[in-house]
């Protein structure tokens, strides 16, 4: 707060956003700031600066995180534009860096309807010909995995509602994940007629879960572990009795199609059940105690490496906040298969990530591979990594990574005895065509962003050299 006192502060477009979400008009939004509408407007407009008064009031009356409505831009936004405009579509236009930083900062609603432009091209990109000329319909306007990355990333991954639901069943529940899932074995079938039955695997014919609902029946496969098993009791329990909540949430969202529609209530279906197994309370008490160990806190909740990393994701309740996460699951190849940006992602968000990361190295299951990375404007962060177990008729092993600014680096054990501020960080890009380092000898791509320096006499030891300018 101090620090927002000490400069001023023009968040025009940042207020502007607030009030569109809160659905109010200007006069309206000044009536409960106590400030005339003429006032309200130069705020939003940029001409005159939010006082600290003014700040205390919006946290007040609107119930707003004052150090998430102050913290300066970051370059996400920014870095994601320009990654949008160095398209071969429009590179060649030159847009210059201070134009994006003047985009992303005072036209959020710009930058984002050209992001969604950009994803639909992309989805049109990777069509087939006969698709394209509309064999199978008309395409969405936004892929519904885009559309629900987004509306999760708009809130934080933190859904308020559904975990005061999941809180209230859990405080009637153990906190042992053993007698947890005979619990909710018998809530299922005591209250809502379900039976739970584990059955063998060519019964199930690859399938690791099936709910039966004529005879009312969930089947799981032999080959699930307890986690999942308990992972997926666990969900249908709060498909049946938080199924209010979790519509009125999927509806505020207003999906655009009903393939969207139907992910987000898997996906919103599957946070309740994350949020009854470990609930918010209980999972950001234990995750501080042990300081983020991430096998102890597997093991006392009764998770998967996967669905732990996922909560940690969504500690986002105002007033009592966990580390704020990103996370990603991806491939030994480091292909991405699922990914949180959280508050500070420092990489591309589209296509690879940076090869000189080594989160796809990660080895044994129980193995947690710590590195510290420092970004091309000298951010710092650590990361956190772990290999999945390898599923039935899988070739390859999947990987979970976590990962977080380094200034909370002393909250987390795995990063003891690495001193963020003086150790050396590996120096990583947002991903290789959008990388200026020049002398980094694991590039794959030269950068679109600057002009080749080619020369048949001298060969350097990085690939692909540019130019500076």
């Amino acid at each position: 707060m101090a620090d927002a006192i000490d400069r001023k502060l023009y968040l025009g477009p940042k207020l502007r956003v607030l009030r569109r979400e809160l659905g109010l008009n200007q006069t309206r939004m000044a009536e409960e700031l106590g400030v005339s509408p003429s006032y309200l407007n130069h705020l939003e407009r940029n001409q005159r600066p939010l006082s600290a008064q003014m700040l205390l009031r919006l946290a007040n009356v609107y119930d707003i995180d004052i150090r998430d409505f102050t913290a300066r831009a970051t370059d996400g936004g920014s870095g994601e534009l320009s990654e949008i405009l160095s398209d071969a579509l429009v590179r060649d236009i030159g847009i210059a860096r201070d134009e994006v930083l003047e985009v992303s900062e005072n036209y959020p609603g710009v930058s984002e309807a050209i992001a969604r432009f950009y994803r639909a091209l992309s989805d049109l990109r990777r069509l087939p010909g006969e698709a394209a000329a509309g064999e199978r319909g008309p395409a969405p306007l936004v892929a519904p995995i885009d559309w629900l990355r987004e509306t999760i990333a708009r809130a934080g991954n933190h859904f308020a509602e559904i975990d005061a639901g999941a809180e209230a069943i859990a405080a009637q529940l153990s906190h042992d994940p053993a007698l947890l899932q005979a619990q909710l074995r018998a809530r299922l079938s005591d209250r809502h007629g379900m039976a739970v039955q584990v059955l063998r695997a060519d019964v199930l014919a690859g399938t690791l879960r099936h709910y039966d609902m004529h005879r009312r029946r969930l089947m799981l496969s032999e080959r699930l572990a307890a986690s999942g098993r308990l992972f997926a009791i666990a969900y249908h329990l709060c498909a049946q009795e938080l199924a209010d909540a979790i519509a009125a949430q999927v509806a505020r969202a207003a999906p655009p199609d009903e393939d969207s529609r139907r992910l987000a209530t898997i996906a919103l279906t599957n946070y309740a059940a994350a949020a009854l197994i470990m609930p918010y309370d209980r999972i950001r008490q234990a995750a501080e105690q042990c300081r983020h160990d991430l096998p102890v806190l597997r093991d006392r909740f009764g998770v998967s490496s996967e669905q732990l990393a996922h909560r940690l994701t969504s500690l986002n309740r105002t007033g009592a906040r966990g580390i704020p996460f990103f996370m990603v699951r991806m491939d030994r190849a480091g292909i991405i298969s699922k990914r949180f940006d959280g508050e500070a992602w420092p990489f591309a968000r589209y296509g690879s990530t940076c090869p000189r990361w080594d989160a796809h190295d990660a080895g044994a299951v129980d193995e947690v591979n710590v590195q510290l990375i420092e970004t091309l404007d000298e951010r710092r962060f650590v990361t956190l990594a772990m290999a999945l177990p390898q599923p039935p008729g899988a070739r390859g092993r999947a990987v979970i990574a976590l990962g977080c600014e380094a200034k909370h680096a002393s909250r987390i054990v795995h990063a003891d005895g690495i001193d963020p501020d003086k150790d050396d960080a590996v120096e990583v890009g947002p991903t290789c065509h959008l990388c200026e380092r020049r002398a980094c000898p694991d590039r794959a791509l030269p950068p679109v962003t600057r002009a080749l320096d080619l020369h048949g006499y001298e060969r350097t030891s990085a690939p692909f050299p540019f130019r500076r300018v």
